[in-house]
């Protein structure tokens, strides 16, 4: 091979590899495609090297073999040049990969935290949906904050919005007592009377019924607070509620 096809070989790949960063960088280039053209410009670099040393061993004139030297240095610097561009290909490519695997990862456990889930409420298994358990936590975060006035909203959109919830036994009870707790008894004796209609298995319906007799009370309506004590005894008679209810039967007395 002549010296002048050499350098327009050397060249031509020098070219190439100034491109290749900026192609692969807009996509033009997948993985595979990236790395046959690393492989291209290495077996390229290696077939000149390999040429170059044949003709500066097979040359018997000083002034050439000096000439060759001279061509040889330039060319070497080339390469050299190229193979910084070949690592700073490599090292996009693999940086690219890790963005890309990065973000499946990423992207994958966003959709794992949108999927409804198993888990136990109030003592059952239910499939949750992640903003009905938001909205719900939402609501209860405000009564566990003393905002019973923003509380008292807040559960009653979740039980419009999700009236099939898991939550909705917990929402209606502590509902009642965000009533319960601004003293508003005759909402307070309505919601609470909801969880023991439509909850009676919930673990707070015991104590739905004691609120709503404690609410009699406040009333000054001692027959209705009886009974309501009294049906405490019938319906969940191994309950603390119970016991309860049986202390404050004797105290109405």
């Amino acid at each position: 091979m002549k010296l002048n096809s050499i350098r327009t070989t050397i060249l031509a790949a020098a070219l190439s590899c100034a491109f290749l960063p900026s192609m692969a960088s807009a996509g033009i280039f997948d993985d595979d495609e990236a790395r046959k053209a690393i492989l291209d410009l290495r077996a390229k670099v290696d077939a000149v090297n390999v040429k170059l040393d044949s003709k500066l061993e097979t040359k018997a004139d000083k002034g050439t073999a000096l000439e060759l030297a001279n061509e040889n240095e330039a060319l070497r610097a080339e390469i050299s040049k190229l193979r910084g561009q070949i690592e700073v290909l490599s090292n996009d490519l693999a940086n690219t990969q890790k963005r890309q695997q990065d973000f499946y990862v990423d992207l994958d456990n966003r959709v794992r935290k949108m999927e409804p889930k198993r888990m136990t409420v109030d003592g059952q298994e239910a499939t949750v949906d992640v903003n009905e358990q938001r909205t719900f936590d939402a609501a209860m975060a405000l009564f566990k904050a003393g905002d019973y006035k923003a509380a008292t909203p807040a559960f009653t959109n979740f039980l419009t919005n999700y009236p099939q919830s898991a939550f909705a036994g917990s929402a209606q009870y502590w509902l009642g007592f965000s009533y319960f707790a601004q003293r508003d008894f005759r909402n307070t004796i309505l919601n609470m009377q909801q969880v023991v209609k439509n909850y009676p298995d919930h673990p707070k319906a015991p104590d739905a019924l004691l609120n709503i007799a404690s609410c009699h009370i406040e009333l000054k309506e001692k027959p209705a607070a009886k009974k309501v004590l009294e049906s405490v005894l019938a319906k969940y008679p191994d309950t603390e509620a119970a016991q309860a209810a049986k202390s404050r039967l004797a105290a109405l007395k």
